[in-house]
């Protein structure tokens, strides 16, 4: 998984040729902590279909706020640029990321 932040997020995510996951997560979030070993799983079966990116919270609160999330866990899933999906809180399973990813790659 790429780390991400202010001054890759444009070229890793938006200009990105492939669709692209990002997983918004806190240091504090133990329900992100707990999801990240998952989560860097199916980044691995995704390789080179599904970009996977991880952006901590804590160290990029502009960047946070820009893209509206509120609450920490929140996955937001990219293609060619745009957001088309996201989800946040007690949505966010395992399952759930699957789901949108396979989404994705339809779309």
């Amino acid at each position: 998984m790429i780390e991400v932040n202010k001054d890759n997020f444009e070229a890793e995510v938006l200009q990105s040729d492939l669709p692209v996951v990002v997983d918004m997560w806190g240091p504090k979030c133990g329900p992100c902590l707990a999801l990240m070993p998952q989560v860097e799983e199916l980044a691995s079966k995704y390789e080179g279909k599904v970009k996977f990116c991880k952006l901590n919270v804590a160290e990029n609160r502009r960047l946070v706020i820009s893209l509206k999330v509120m609450g920490v866990p929140t996955f937001l899933f990219y293609k060619g640029g745009e957001l088309k999906d996201r989800i946040t809180g007690s949505e966010v399973t395992i399952d759930a990321i699957r789901e949108r990813v396979e989404k994705l790659l339809q779309s």
